[in-house]
């Protein structure tokens, strides 16, 4: 990647305080936690995942008591979540779209993660897109089926994977919300994703947690070592597209 000029790294300074300002400025009338929670339940996928969650959940205590080693798979999920996130990140939302003979090969997810890059304020593009959830959220009920051996430990799967999946899409609202982070935990992680979108598009992929798989996969560097990308709002721009 070539050096940003002094006007992009300018711009990109602006942009990036410009936001935080009006997170975290004095003058702005900050929203509450309730408030943000509220807003939040405005959205289809909150909804849709919360429905597949509770049946989840239905299911899981109708089946009954199940092996004590189903509860290595919350912790499992949960330990192994941001390697996930990083992955899916990077290789299916930063897609970059290509040409198999006269198909253009390019997903939705990927399509709503650019317009997502473009206008990071706009609120419903930080949602997982609800088409794709129509076929993505059955469709781990059928893998969950294949990779558990009984009833009991494929519900506990599914309760793991629905309530992660909410716990995501609380996060990435929240953080790009007017919320404004408290606890230091949330600070990093609400800086750790706006440098990702403000300063570079290259690094910090993770969202629910900041410094995890991004130090193991080296994409955690310090910010004042990287340059600005000139495509961080329009991401592959510099392949023509």
């Amino acid at each position: 990647m070539s050096d940003a000029s002094p006007d992009i790294e300018r711009l990109a300074a602006q942009r990036l305080a410009a936001d935080e300002q009006r997170i975290t400025g004095s003058r702005r009338t900050l929203v509450s936690l309730g408030g943000a929670w509220r807003a939040f339940w405005r959205a289809p996928s909150p909804w849709m995942i919360s429905a597949f969650l509770v049946a989840a959940v239905i299911g899981r205590v109708a089946a009954g008591s199940g092996a004590w080693w189903e509860l290595l798979v919350p912790v499992g999920l949960v330990a192994l979540f941001p390697l996930i996130e990083w992955v899916i990140h990077v290789c299916i939302l930063h897609w970059r779209p290509r040409r198999l003979g006269p198909v253009e090969v390019d997903s939705l997810l990927a399509r709503k993660h650019r317009a997502h890059h473009a206008d990071p304020r706009d609120l419903p593009l930080v949602f997982i897109p609800w088409p794709a959830l129509a076929w993505l959220l059955p469709s781990y009920v059928v893998v969950a089926w294949l990779a558990t051996p009984t009833t009991t430990s494929m519900l506990t799967l599914l309760v793991s994977v629905y309530g992660i999946k909410l716990g995501y899409e609380w996060t990435h609202y929240l953080v790009h919300s007017d919320y404004r982070p408290r606890s230091r935990w949330f600070r990093s992680v609400w800086r750790n994703h706006r440098l990702h979108h403000y300063k570079n598009e290259h690094y910090w992929f993770t969202v629910t947690t900041a410094g995890t798989a991004d130090r193991l996969l080296g994409t955690y560097p310090d910010p004042a070592s990287v340059q600005t990308s000139p495509t961080v709002r329009s991401l592959h721009a510099r392949e023509g597209l």
